[in-house]
Order: structure tokens, then sequence, then C-alpha cells
């Protein structure tokens, strides 16, 4: 594992770098936004990785049901958290972005607001699991509210169609709306950002796990004590 981190970290590392310099030096200004447009590249795949993250909660979440796992529970712990990370660093970018655009930080267009929509959704998952007591009674409500709360990223997706919006699309039925230059970097992005989800996650998940069995090894300490002083008292 430790050889898969160190690898997952110099790849991502690589992988940054690059796509700082085609983001910002090497794909070409758009006519109308100018260099603007470079905020793009980090929005857009921010906000597709955390979909993605997101998506790894809700089948870790139906798969919770049927192998009734903690290690499985984890994993849709850790991606949660990630995915509120990365919808946060969507939210910040595009106010970055819309302010210049459209003369105002934030707007009540149907895209912008079902990701805040998202974004508490999340937030009230993580604040669910830290009040319900119990391993197992925790990771069933969380896996429940989950499955639930995911019904709003294919509301995301759809909200530029079901509803008037002036958020600008990325990618129609006919394909990317940009220059090949711009495609090629949008892509790139979305790979950094997502080998560095991957790094996260797997970062997470090993301390999560650690975290277990700090808890097994607390609760045989325990165990171990009372059985001592019970032989003691005896």
């Amino acid at each position: 594992m430790k050889q898969v981190l160190v690898a997952l970290a110099v790849l991502a590392t690589l992988l940054v770098l690059t796509d700082l310099y085609l983001a910002l030096l090497w794909s070409p200004p758009e006519a109308e936004m100018g260099d603007l447009v470079r905020i793009m590249y980090f929005h857009v795949a921010s906000a597709w990785v955390a979909f993605l993250a997101f998506t790894v909660t809700f089948v870790c979440s139906l798969l919770y049901f049927w192998r009734r796992n903690a290690v499985i529970d984890l994993i849709a712990l850790s991606s949660t958290e990630i995915s509120l990370v990365y919808t946060t660093i969507t939210l910040v970018t595009g106010s970055l972005w819309a302010r210049p655009v459209w003369n105002t930080w934030w707007t009540w267009d149907p895209r912008l607001t079902t990701t805040l929509i998202l974004w508490f959704l999340l937030i009230g998952l993580l604040l669910l699991r830290g009040t319900v007591t119990g391993a197992e009674r925790r990771a069933r409500f969380s896996a429940v509210f989950a499955i639930v709360a995911f019904v709003d990223v294919p509301i995301i997706h759809l909200s530029v169609t079901l509803w008037r919006s002036i958020h600008p699309q990325v990618i129609t039925d006919t394909g990317f709306q940009m220059p090949g230059s711009m495609v090629i970097t949008l892509l790139f992005s979305f790979l950094a950002f997502m080998v560095i989800y991957a790094l996260l996650l797997l970062l997470r998940v090993q301390a999560g796990l650690l975290e277990i069995r700090i808890q097994k090894l607390r609760g045989h300490i325990r165990d171990v004590t009372r059985v001592m002083e019970g032989e003691v008292q005896g």
C-alpha cells in the first residue's frame, strides 16, 4: 500500500504541474472572456470529480445493505468528505468566474442552486454521521441518507435543460463546445483532479482503518483491565 500511495503522490504532482502549465500558459484565451476562461478548467474538473466522489458514496451505500461491511461504510464516509471539498472548490471557482462575466458573485441559476443544495446535503450527511450513535446504526442511517441525496446529482446534470439557465454548457449532444486545445486541457484537468481524489481516498481510508484498529485495541485493553481488577478484588 505504501508503494501505491507514493506512486500516486508522484503521479498527482506531475499531473498538477503539467495541468497548471496547460491551463495557465498553453491553452489559448477565449474570444469573449479572454484569460478568465482559465478558471473553467479548475471549476469544471472539480465539479466532475465532486459528482464522481458522491457516486462512489452512492454505490458504497447500496453495497452496504448487501454486505454490511465496515470497510465499505468507511469508503462511503471518505468519499463523502472528499466530495464536499471538491463541491466547495466548484462553488468558489464558480463565484470567481461569475463575478467578471455576470457582474455578480452569485445568482440563483438552476445549476448553481442545485449544486449548492448538494453542498448542504453533503454537510448534512456528515453531521448525521456525527450525531447517530452505534457504528452499524450510523452506517445504516447514513447509507439511506446518501442514496436519497444522490437524486440531486442527475438533477444538477439536467438542470440546464429542465429549466431556463444562464449557465454555459461545456458539453452538449454535439460534443465539446470549444477548440481542441481547450478540450485537451479540460480533460487533462479532470485526470489530474481524479488522481488527486484517488490519492486522498486511499489516505483517508487508511487513516480510518488505523482508527478502527486503535478503537479495538482500546476496547481490548479495557476488557483486560476489568478482568485484572476483578481478579485483584477477588
